[in-house]
C-alpha cells in the first residue's frame, strides 16, 4: 500500500468472493499501467497470474515476471491459449486472471476476446478493473457473469471504462 500511497493513488472497489475469475484491466495505454498494477498486486497481497506478451518476459525480467504469475503469450501464433486458461480453471481451487483487453498500449478500435473466451469457457466471472490516472485511482468494478452474446457483455463491459482516465486518453477508443 506504501508504493500507491506514495504515488498519490487509492484503491476504491473490492474484488468478489469467488474463488476463480478474469480480470480485466483498461485503459492500458502506458508502461505506468504495469506500475501502478504490480504495486496494487502487492498492497493487496494478491496470488493473481496475468498475461503478458512473451517478449516481454526475456531477459533478466522474465524470471521476477514469471515468479509475480505472468504468463507469457506468444501473439504471433494461433494457440490454444483459451484452451489452456481453461484447463487451469479447472484444476485450481482459486485462480485470477488478469488481462490487458486491449491487448497493446496502441490505439486499438476493439478489444482482443480472449477473456470473454476464457471466462465463458471456465464459466467464471469477468471483474472490471479501471486504472484512473486522472483521479489517481485503481477502480474495482462488480462482477460480471459472461453470456454467450459477446456483443452485449462488451458493451457493458466498456461502459465502465471511461478515456480521460487513461494516462494517454488519446490511445483509448
Amino acid at each position: 500500500m506504501l508504493g500507491l500511497w506514495l504515488m498519490g493513488w487509492r484503491i476504491e472497489g473490492n474484488f468478489p468472493r469467488q474463488r476463480k475469475f478474469v480480470v480485466i484491466v483498461a485503459p492500458h495505454t502506458s508502461n505506468w499501467d504495469f506500475v501502478v498494477g504490480i504495486l496494487t498486486y502487492f498492497a493487496l497481497s494478491l496470488d493473481a497470474n496475468w498475461m503478458a506478451k512473451h517478449t516481454a518476459l526475456k531477459g533478466p525480467w522474465g524470471p521476477l515476471g514469471r515468479y509475480l504469475g505472468a504468463v507469457p503469450v506468444d501473439r504471433s501464433q494461433a494457440g490454444n491459449v483459451v484452451q489452456s486458461s481453461n484447463a487451469e480453471f479447472a484444476k485450481r481451487e482459486k485462480m485470477m486472471l488478469v488481462i490487458a483487453p486491449e491487448g497493446t498500449r496502441s490505439a486499438v478500435e476493439g478489444w482482443k476476446k480472449g477473456y470473454h473466451h476464457i471466462a465463458l469457457a471456465a464459466g467464471v466471472p469477468i471483474v472490471p478493473v479501471a486504472l484512473d490516472f486522472g483521479q489517481r485511482r485503481v477502480l474495482i468494478g462488480e462482477p460480471l457473469s459472461p453470456c454467450q452474446d459477446y456483443d452485449a457483455d462488451y458493451a457493458r463491459l466498456k461502459s465502465f471504462f471511461r478515456a480521460d482516465m487513461a494516462r494517454h486518453p488519446e490511445n483509448f477508443r
